[in-house]
């Protein structure tokens, strides 16, 4: 499979030799299928500058598996001109059983949030468990299991490019997020022949083929086109300073390039249990209006939090935002001393340049926030 275009830059170049039991190429034609709540255009969705609140979403009462489970928050671009980023969250409740999917629109980061999952890809096994993240590259056909019989989270789908670790910079040469905290599979094959629905989203659209054995047929394979997952808890955090309160890009655990300006298509940021030492300003980070759209979401949170797991907060391209009345009052009142975050507490962050939109089914938390 190649990644990349076959004359880029050796050091860009992305692709991955596999050795399977048979072609994949036997299968049956495609039909299209239905494409539920996973949408890959906007043009209906709103561009409100209104921010957003979303309690934990609830689980469907119908077994759905993860990707029926899809539904997209917000996008934009277009995943036939390659260029363009969409956010979505999803709510399982059943495996994928004998069905493969391939997302050849774009790059899956997928965040859970509760449940574990077991993403069985061509390349082999990743067990994903909240605090972890797992990185789908287009076109590799994977399927999932939930160990806890459900699970839920978010997914950033990346159109233009894929996710690359970003350039430290002054930073320096250690901390952040760290290449050999990153996992791949290992090869696990099986050898059976029956009946295996194929879906593959391209272009936006669904479509379905029949496949007469296993797809996950692969003995053994090399390369740098993998799945990958981490653990955000690997995360080096950097944070001090001797005044004023750092940009949130300096927890950027991944990044997604739009253009050789600083503007991207996706940076994807972690909030961790850290110290912030830093003195002369207001703790909290101050309000502000981002060339950015800013989705935020609580993975884990003590209970009784005034934020618990699975809420999400959304901020639209340039619209003012900062911390409560009440957070201000009670950063204002507190001591001069060093604060540290709790390891009970994670949260994680999608920015984007692109001015996302969002999805009509969402429509009465728009009004509402």
């Amino acid at each position: 499979i190649n990644g990349t275009g076959f004359t880029v830059r050796r050091s860009e170049n992305q692709r991955v030799w596999m050795y399977r039991l048979r072609p994949q190429i036997a299968q049956a034609p495609y039909r299209s299928v239905p494409e539920g709540m996973w949408r890959s255009r906007f043009d209906d969705a709103s561009g409100s500058p209104a921010l957003i609140r979303l309690d934990p979403q609830p689980y469907p009462a119908a077994h759905r598996d993860f990707v029926e489970g899809f539904s997209t928050f917000a996008g934009a671009g277009s995943p036939e001109l390659r260029t363009g980023f969409a956010i979505h969250l999803y709510a399982a409740t059943a495996d994928m059983v004998d069905k493969a999917f391939s997302n050849t629109d774009g790059d899956l980061l997928v965040v859970p949030q509760e449940g574990r999952l077991l993403i069985r890809t061509e390349l082999g096994y990743l067990a994903v468990a909240p605090g972890e993240i797992a990185i789908l590259p287009r076109g590799i056909r994977f399927s999932v299991t939930l160990p806890d019989r459900r699970a839920r989270g978010f997914v950033g789908e990346l159109y233009n490019g894929h996710y690359q670790l970003p350039e430290r910079g002054l930073v320096g040469a250690n901390g952040l997020a760290d290449e050999r905290h990153f996992k791949a599979p290992v090869a696990s094959y099986e050898d059976r022949a029956a009946a295996h629905a194929i879906v593959v989203k391209q272009g936006g659209g669904f479509w379905q083929t029949t496949s007469a054995h296993s797809p996950f047929d692969v003995v053994g394979w090399h390369g740098n086109y993998s799945p990958f997952k981490y653990d955000l808890m690997d995360f080096a955090c950097h944070w001090a300073v001797n005044w004023d309160h750092p940009d949130p890009s300096i927890l950027t655990v991944l990044t997604g390039a739009h253009d050789d300006h600083g503007n991207n298509a996706v940076d994807f940021a972690v909030f961790r249990g850290r110290w912030d030492p830093t003195e002369h300003t207001l703790r909290p980070p101050f309000f502000h209006r981002n060339a950015a759209i800013e989705f935020n979401a609580v993975i884990k949170a003590p209970k009784g939090n005034k934020y618990p797991a699975g809420t999400v907060t959304f901020t639209p391209f340039l619209s003012p935002h900062g911390i409560s009345a009440e957070a201000y009052a009670e950063a204002v009142a507190s001591s001069e001393a060093p604060s540290r975050g709790s390891d009970d507490e994670l949260w994680i962050q999608f920015e984007s340049t692109y001015a996302l939109k969002v999805m009509p089914w969402f429509a009465d938390a728009l009004q509402g926030s």
